[in-house]
């Protein structure tokens, strides 16, 4: 199952993207119905709702005055924070077993508005937002919804604004356009991401890209901070630390669009335990590799295979290559992955360097054609550097006092 996380702020046009994806077959969960329905006539949450907010809140034959309880909710955030708490647990369940009920190869798009205001988006394989400039939104409430002025701004305030919906969206859809304007895209989203994604979670099978370096992508942070956060959550604490390495965790550094994540565990052991469940997550399991290749010693003892170890997983997101390092606290792979790096953040003349060494492994494996063979090429050209880099590394750690 691949689970989509569907926010935006109020008056974006969720509903617009999840009617789409509905006829294209996504499984819809959404919120706000959901809310509606645990606090209908009769239900706990409407008793709730009234104990809290009084019975102004409520029409003439007993149902849920909406606009009159916005009117008290939104006023401060005091009242809003109360109506949350009342609503969102049992949307919560409700939520639940819904999910629990859908087909195993379903695509799931659960609509949230207030998905980034509650943390939520590490839950999700991918959080979809919709945007709409705030002000355009303002005068579709008005004039669709028949809301008052004030009453839009209100909500609007009260709910993340721009900046934080771009940091927690994996997938960004304007929405601002003409009526249908945004289908298209979204049917190229549905055909080109999340069916394969869908199905690769499925089959247990890892994207890959041949060794092609890009410029240097100023979203390659902020991409790895989601990441890590679904691998914490995945790991929880069997995960010693969770770290971003590589190539793209250096400013301006041309890379491979492939992510480098190193998850740090206790033992293989752990690593072995983790694997389905960060295959479900997204990730699954490359089974052919189980160490780094040792490097010359430095300061004794790593060049024992056994202490090279480790696991990796790839990513099944067709959109977002990945590669997850579990290695074991303490060992040379798991340390020498965090002090290359940041001796290349230190280091202006050994990122020229490197830069040139990855120019000439990528320009070798643009000979093949075959993923397996571009990788081997690939890392072949860099190996003998690599080498020599290992004690460079460990010998600036030394003059700095660096310390992972």
């Amino acid at each position: 199952m691949l689970r989509i996380g569907l926010t935006g702020g109020i008056g974006a046009g969720k509903s617009t993207v999840s009617k789409v994806l509905a006829e294209l077959g996504a499984v819809i969960v959404d919120a706000d119905l959901i809310a509606r329905e645990v606090v209908e006539p009769g239900t706990p949450g409407l008793a709730a709702l009234v104990d809290r907010f009084g019975e102004e809140i409520l029409t003439e034959d007993g149902a849920l005055d909406r606009p009159a309880l916005a009117a008290r909710a939104f006023a401060d955030d005091e009242s809003r924070l109360a109506l949350n708490a009342i609503v969102h647990p049992l949307v919560g369940a409700r939520t639940t077993e819904t999910i629990e009920s859908a087909p195993k190869d379903a695509i799931l798009v659960q609509d949230i508005p207030l998905l980034v205001e509650g943390g939520m988006g590490a839950a999700f394989h991918l959080v979809v937002v919709v945007f709409v400039d705030a002000e355009e939104r303002v005068q579709r409430l008005v004039g669709s919804r028949g809301m008052p002025e004030t009453d839009a701004r209100a909500r609007i305030a009260a709910q993340a604004d721009d900046d934080q919906r771009r940091a927690a969206a994996d997938v960004w859809l304007d929405n601002s356009g003409a009526p249908g304007a945004l289908e298209p895209e979204i049917r190229a989203l549905w055909s080109e991401r999340l069916v394969p994604f869908e199905s690769n979670i499925r089959t247990r099978t890892v994207v890959r890209f041949l060794p092609e370096l890009a410029p240097p992508n100023p979203q390659w942070p902020a991409q790895a901070d989601r990441l890590i956060a679904r691998l914490r959550l995945v790991c929880g604490d069997r995960a010693v630390r969770v770290d971003h390495i590589g190539s793209t965790a250096v400013e301006g550094l041309p890379a491979k669009d492939v992510l480098d994540v190193q998850v740090t565990v206790a033992n293989l052991e752990t690593a072995d335990d983790l694997a389905e469940s960060l295959a479900d997550a997204g990730f699954p399991r490359i089974e052919h590799i189980t160490a780094d290749d040792p490097k010359p010693s430095y300061q004794g003892g790593e060049t024992d295979p056994a202490l090279w170890g480790k696991r990796i997983h790839g990513g099944a997101d067709p959109g977002r290559p990945v590669n997850i390092h579990l290695r074991v606290d303490g060992w040379p792979g798991q340390q020498f992955a965090l002090v290359f790096r940041d001796w290349l953040r230190a280091d202006t003349d050994a990122r020229t360097e490197y830069l040139a060494v990855k120019e000439g492994a990528a320009e070798k494996a643009a000979g093949h054609t075959d993923y397996r063979d571009a990788i081997t090429a690939y890392v072949d050209a860099k190996s003998p550097w690599f080498d020599r880099a290992y004690h460079r590394a460990w010998e600036w750690a030394e003059r700095t006092g660096w310390s992972a």
